[in-house]
């Protein structure tokens, strides 16, 4: 989107994937043999960082590995895509993360099981990075109780740096971290966890815990809503390419695509059409290697 190279910082997990290509997700205490195995370097934070390394940008990770053979090889696949892993901490205790991925052939859709015994970046680690020179910050809102610490931290030492929050999960305390971002991007996930059906009153009700100037909830396939303080919601409609084969890293791309539009100066709804055509086009095409080009080829990007 944007012709300039900003640079960019996202704090989050970088992890292993074993995907298993099958006809079709079994049933319970099923055998059945997969059409085809790849194994790939995953995680948020590093899928983000991998879509808007294709766009342009200088990116930074932040984050944790094992002192592993699948560290270093997660390791390996970010810095042949140039993204900085100065601020990587590793841990000779714990294992680098794994993510076990079933995805089916016959709506693309994937089911992950993801196995974790390894510590968060703690804030302490995150003190250590030299924040001056970036221009965007993005967090995963995994651990509260650090997370808090960094965003406290990031405003503290570059206020004028752009920030945003990626809330996933309804995990213990992660309403904690809605005062800080000036971006929040919510899952579909987390609002029907908290009783929410209509997108439109999720976004409304959550500006009394919020003092962010953007809330952003992608819908997947019934698209996306958007909405900027004291302003109306906006909504933008999915993009869905003409075959479905692979939605695993989706949400990723968008928020990739949310970092980009806005360093771009998009706003809503514009800025969320930019996200869902690349997330759309990404749920098109396995992986994510050359996904940005594929786009531009394809005329959608």
């Amino acid at each position: 989107m944007s012709e300039q190279r900003w640079r960019i910082l996202v704090v989050g997990v970088a992890a292993l994937d074993i995907i298993n290509e099958v006809a079709a997700y079994p049933t319970e205490d099923a055998e059945l043999r997969a059409l085809d195995r790849r194994i790939v370097r995953g995680g948020n934070a590093a899928n983000t960082l991998a879509v808007l390394s294709q766009l342009g940008h200088a990116c930074a990770w932040a984050g944790t590995l094992g002192q592993d053979a699948e560290g270093a090889w997660v390791l390996k696949d970010l810095d042949r895509r140039g993204i900085d892993t100065g601020a990587c901490v590793f841990h000779l205790h714990g294992s680098t993360p794994t993510s076990y991925v079933v995805l089916s052939r016959a709506n693309g859709s994937r089911t992950i099981i993801h196995y974790r015994n390894l510590p968060e970046l703690a804030a302490t680690d995150f003190a250590r990075i030299r924040l001056t020179g970036y221009d965007w910050v993005h967090f995963e809102g995994r651990d509260p109780k650090e997370i808090a610490a960094m965003l406290r931290d990031c405003v503290r030492r570059s206020p004028e740096v752009g920030v945003s929050l990626e809330v996933e999960k309804p995990r213990p305390g992660i309403e904690t971290l809605f005062i800080g971002p000036d971006v929040l991007i919510f899952s579909r996930h987390y609002a029907r966890s908290r009783g929410y059906r209509d997108p439109r009153r999720f976004l409304c009700d959550q500006w009394g815990h919020t003092d962010a100037g953007l809330l952003i909830l992608p819908w997947g396939e019934a698209g996306a809503y958007a909405q900027p303080r004291a302003g109306e919601v906006c909504f933008a409609p999915a993009h869905r390419p003409p075959l479905v084969r692979d939605t695993l890293g989706a949400g990723d791309v968008f928020n990739a695509a949310v970092i980009d539009g806005l360093l771009a100066g998009l706003v809503p709804p514009a800025l969320l059409d930019h996200c869902n055509v690349l997330a759309g086009h990404k749920c098109g095409v396995l992986g994510l290697d050359g996904l940005v080009a594929s786009a531009r080829e394809a005329g959608v990007l």
